[in-house]
């Protein structure tokens, strides 16, 4: 080493020893600085805390009263350090100042001592501000956070006891309110407001099911249901009516035994079993049957599709009889053969060999279902189809082939059992007092009124024809209500739902054989049986609805 280089480092050395002296006494003025240690003016020194080797604080465990680093919340204890740094520099006063706002040495590394004095020049030495000066920003609580709400909540406890002493208050209010309410005198009535049992239809219950993904029908307006129900059941309409029949028919199933008398057939099957009823339908295949309850009906309706045709040639809404049957295939034959010789037009036959039919009414889109098995004719009006039961008159009546004549009765077959079951229940007195009192409410509906919607829209054809007079449908109400204490609601419900009915007759309590002898109707429908065996010893086809709370009864 040359003689230049040995004394350019004797140089050098004081001024090495001057700044590391001058360091050290840099650490003891401004313990802030230095990081090495915190004095105060007392005794008790606290700890250096631990950093790593970039200089950031290494805690080993968050507190209760720390920062969580997920949300970044204060420490309790912040209120209380700010409050005391203004005062006396004790020990306590330092020690809650340190651990107010850890967040400053999270945020900044602790500068550590460098033998190089140039590195410490070029580093900017941040000036220490109080915590007075620059309060730390609480951030913005989380909604859902059940520690922000309850640590950025009022702290104050009279804030609390005023916000319970109110909400106190209102409470007593309202239950004074409530007690005061319950003090009027109310009109207790024993009876239901709304009937005991709504019905429904087939094509109304379909629309209550639709695809996961349809909109909810609370959420659509009332034009947005009724293009749904128009698109749904063109749908339907398209898939089925790839016949050439009628798009828009008045589809009626009838079942074998009610469109004829097979008394004798059944007998067979019941005592002797299925095989030989099927042998003896083969044997006599070309033996006619004899009409039914159901044939005249059938008869008659056929009759005014004629007259419809003559009238409009094109049109679409007629009567459509589908044969409905659970025989055998086997048996087909002999029906095909009767149905032929009496001139019926009933083109569509369905046998289901011993299967129940009320899937396939849904698939016919069946308006009517008619059959002499009551347990049939209770499964379809479970599943909202419009069905009755077949009863033949006990002796011969004549009836007229120009012109179909239906009769109804008013209670659970047009309209729903509603006022039926006040009567039942509650006697005749509130009966007549409910009615007084909803003479304007029209009745809920039953199962019969969508069939005189139909009879009524054909009805309507011939009306604008000229042909009232001439119209060869024509409607009867029977029923066992008095015209002056609760006729009025019935007429006016009609009214309201737009048909019209061409003779009401209010019988108040009195049989009706003797009145339904006069109308001579093809069929008659009522869901009592009592009426119904009072119809028949006088003659009178009648058709029984299962339907309402008769049914316990009967």
């Amino acid at each position: 080493m040359s003689q230049t280089s040995l004394k350019q480092k004797k140089k050098n050395e004081p001024g090495m020893r001057y700044s590391k002296e001058s360091l050290d006494a840099e650490k003891r003025k401004d313990p802030d600085k230095s990081g090495a240690r915190l004095s105060t003016q007392g005794s008790q020194e606290l700890p250096v805390p631990n950093s790593d080797s970039r200089g950031y604080v290494v805690r080993n465990q968050w507190s209760r009263t720390s920062r969580s680093p997920s949300t970044g919340a204060p420490s309790v204890d912040e209120p209380r350090s700010r409050n005391s740094v203004s005062k006396a520099p004790n020990s306590s006063a330092t020690s809650r100042a340190s651990s107010a706002s850890p967040s400053q040495h999270e945020s900044l590394p602790l500068p550590q001592a460098s033998e190089n004095p140039s590195i410490q020049q070029t580093q900017p030495t941040r000036p220490v501000t109080s915590l007075d000066s620059q309060p730390p920003t609480p951030p913005e609580p989380e909604p859902n956070s059940r520690r922000t709400s309850k640590m950025y909540g009022p702290t104050d406890t009279w804030v609390h006891r005023e916000t319970r002493e109110a909400r106190d208050s209102q409470l007593r209010d309202y239950a004074h309110s409530c007690d005061s309410r319950e003090l009027i005198p109310k009109t207790n009535r024993e009876y239901p407001r709304t009937p005991p049992t709504e019905w429904k239809s087939y094509v109304q219950r379909r629309l209550q099911y639709g695809n996961s993904m349809d909109v909810d029908a609370e959420c659509m307006t009332e034009a947005q249901q009724r293009q749904k129900q128009q698109m749904e059941e063109d749908e339907v309409d398209e898939a089925y009516w790839s016949s050439p029949k009628p798009k828009h028919a008045i589809t009626v199933a009838v079942s074998s035994r009610a469109l004829f008398n097979m008394v004798d057939d059944r007998k067979i099957y019941e005592e002797e079993g299925l095989e030989k009823y099927m042998e003896y339908q083969l044997a006599n295949e070309n033996v006619i049957l004899t009409p039914g309850p159901a044939f005249r009906f059938v008869k008659a309706l056929q009759h005014v599709n004629s007259r419809l045709r003559d009238l409009y040639p094109e049109e679409q809404d007629l009567f459509d009889i589908v044969l409905m049957t659970n025989n055998h295939a086997q048996v087909g034959v002999r029906l095909i053969n009767s149905v032929n010789h009496y001139g019926l037009l009933i083109d569509r036959f369905c046998l289901t060999g011993g299967k129940s039919p009320i899937g396939y009414l849904k698939a016919y889109l069946t308006n009517l279902y008619l059959s002499a098995d009551s347990e049939k004719v209770q499964e379809a009006i479970k599943e909202g189809i419009a069905s009755a039961t077949m009863f033949a008159g006990a002796k011969d009546m004549a009836y007229c082939d120009t012109q179909l004549r239906v009769a109804f009765d008013g209670d659970a077959v047009l309209f729903s059992d509603e006022s039926e079951y006040i009567a039942k229940e509650h006697g005749l007195d509130k009966f007549f007092q409910h009615e007084t009192l909803f003479e304007n409410k029209p009745l809920a509906q039953g199962p019969l009124k969508g069939f005189l919607e139909d009879l009524g829209k054909l009805q309507k054809k011939f009306y604008a024809k000229d042909e009232r007079l001439l119209c060869p449908i024509r409607t009867y109400l029977v029923t066992a209500r008095s015209a002056a204490s609760s006729g009025a609601r019935v007429l006016k419900t009609l009214r309201r739902w737009g048909l019209e009915i061409d003779e009401a007759l209010f019988l108040a309590g009195a049989p009706k054989g003797p009145i339904l002898v006069k109308i001579r109707p093809h069929i008659f429908f009522d869901d009592q049986m009592f009426h119904i065996e009072s119809a028949q010893k006088f003659g009178t086809i009648t058709a029984h609805v299962p339907y309402g709370i008769a049914q316990k009864r009967n």
